[in-house]
């Protein structure tokens, strides 16, 4: 018999494995059962932690947020266009980390307050722009939801960087709308160079917020 004594479980300890198990399965593959086995225990120890596998993904997405995080000191002095976009790049960039990352993150609930101190921080930024809290609040929410509505369409295409789906292929898509000549081209701008065009489509977000809300 083995005297080798486990980490105890917990919380984070389960969360840590089903991201790691998530970029080998992607969010449909990735179950408790798996998870279980992954770490060597029957999946109903996993229920005294997770009443379900949303409140799993809800942990997961706590998880993926610290990790965001973890060391990034934010500039007090940034501009609210500049914060907006460290806001975009961040969530991004953590999102593409993993397989379904954004699918995993968009609607999950923080099981902490681990956010609160960056939200603080953004909302203060804002406001201190001219922005009234509601109107902080909302750019702050249109940024978010612009970023993970780009990196869910990004990651259907790309599941992990460098990792490209059947389908996608844009000899062939060009081929097949050869009778429409604009929606042919528009495949090189739909399904390639992301970078590029997550760029520019966070340029418009936040050209649009300062229109509406009229703040220098």
């Amino acid at each position: 018999m083995s005297t080798e004594r486990r980490a105890p479980l917990d919380r984070r300890r389960v969360a840590d494995t089903a991201l790691r198990l998530l970029n080998e399965a992607g969010l449909d593959g990735l179950t408790l059962r798996a998870i279980a086995r992954e770490l060597d225990v029957k999946a109903p120890a996993l229920y005294w932690h997770f009443k379900d596998k949303q409140a799993l993904l809800d942990e997961m997405a706590t998880e993926m947020y610290r990790r965001m995080v973890a060391g990034r000191v934010l500039d007090p002095a940034e501009t609210w266009q500049d914060r907006l976009r460290t806001v975009g790049r961040g969530l991004r960039t953590a999102l593409l980390g993993y397989r379904d990352g954004a699918k995993v993150y968009s609607g999950s609930r923080f099981t902490g307050i681990d956010h609160a101190h960056e939200q603080e921080a953004n909302l203060r930024v804002l406001t201190a722009a001219g922005f009234t809290l509601a109107q902080a609040v909302a750019a702050g929410r249109t940024v978010h939801a612009y970023t993970i509505g780009f990196v869910t369409e990004e990651q259907g295409v790309e599941p992990l960087p460098g990792e490209r789906r059947e389908g996608y292929d844009m000899a062939e898509r060009a081929r097949l709308l050869a009778d429409f000549p604009l929606s042919a081209a528009a495949g090189e701008q739909m399904f390639t160079n992301y970078d590029t065009h997550f760029e520019e489509g966070l340029e418009l977000v936040i050209a649009g917020i300062g229109l509406r809300y009229k703040t220098p």
